[in-house]
């Protein structure tokens, strides 16, 4: 099973720009945020597993 950190870099209307935290990697993947938890804005942390999105407390 592969997990996957992002942080929230941004929010475009109905999507956000996330970038991949737990590994270098070039550039941002754009999700829908109707695929993120509501309460996310922008420095929010995720985790991403089992194809869904979590929230990761700090």
């Amino acid at each position: 099973m592969q997990t996957f950190q992002y942080r929230v870099a941004g929010i475009d209307g109905d999507y956000a720009n996330l970038e991949r935290i737990d590994a270098e990697e070039d550039g941002y993947k754009l999700v829908a945020r109707a695929l993120l938890p509501p309460e996310i804005k922008e420095g929010t942390k995720l985790l991403y597993e089992m194809m869904e999105y979590k929230i990761i407390e700090n």
